[in-house]
């Protein structure tokens, strides 16, 4: 991580937590997987054995331009992107699929820090997540990555949420099941919470930037990111 966090009577201080969406709070990941593995399949593409753990975290731009160049799908990264998107759309009208009772966990930490919700999902699928999750209100801020310069690794997004909450990175907690956004939320000098995904485990480096590891979203309690602090 950039930095020690700040200290103060008691410890270090946390001031905010920032959630990531997919992987954390709905299910999505293995989805987006369908979806665009069937999309590379329909268009003359071709899935290499690495794509999913490359796409986790790109933002919309990235992702598009890299199925439309390196995986050699025939669309432009524009039609990419729109039509991949429509299908996610869709498929979130029909089902979110919340992950392990998510939504009490923000719920819980909502009463005691102000939340921000850094997501490489496009806005308006973070919008119909949280609309169907009933979580819309939960949180002071949200942002996706392509409304960044830089998808994850990159600590853009978790930079931009901070600078929306009004708090200092290093005073963050955020909560991440990718090695991408591990590396994202750690980058931006922010204690992790790392809750990865059965499917896709932690590479060794992200691991090792996690200030905890959680083998579910549900063991994610206050008293956790009271541990951060202390």
């Amino acid at each position: 991580m950039t930095g020690a966090p700040p200290v103060g009577q008691d410890g270090p201080v946390v001031d905010a937590v920032v959630f990531d969406l997919d992987g954390v709070i709905v299910d999505s990941e293995p989805v987006w997987e369908e979806v665009r593995r069937a999309y590379v399949a329909a268009h003359g593409g071709t899935w290499q054995p690495d794509t999913q753990r490359r796409l986790m975290g790109m933002s919309t731009g990235e992702w598009a331009h890299y199925l439309s160049g390196e995986l050699g799908v025939d669309r432009t990264a524009r039609q990419v992107a729109d039509e991949v998107v429509e299908e996610m759309t869709r498929r979130y009208r029909e089902h979110v699929p919340l992950i392990d009772h998510a939504d009490r966990v923000v719920r819980r930490l909502a009463g005691r820090w102000p939340l921000g919700l850094a997501s490489s999902s496009p806005t308006r699928l973070i919008a119909a997540a949280l609309a169907a999750t009933g979580l819309t209100d939960a949180f002071a801020t949200t942002l996706s990555t392509e409304e960044t310069e830089r998808g994850k690794p990159a600590p853009d997004v978790y930079l931009a949420v901070a600078r929306h909450l009004g708090v200092d990175p290093s005073r963050c907690a955020a909560v991440e099941d990718s090695s991408n956004g591990v590396r994202s939320a750690a980058a931006a000098g922010m204690r992790v919470v790392a809750v990865p995904h059965g499917a896709y485990p932690l590479d060794p480096d992200a691991a090792g930037l996690a200030a905890v590891t959680l083998g579910r979203i549900g063991e994610l309690t206050p008293e956790t990111i009271d541990e951060l602090a202390g």
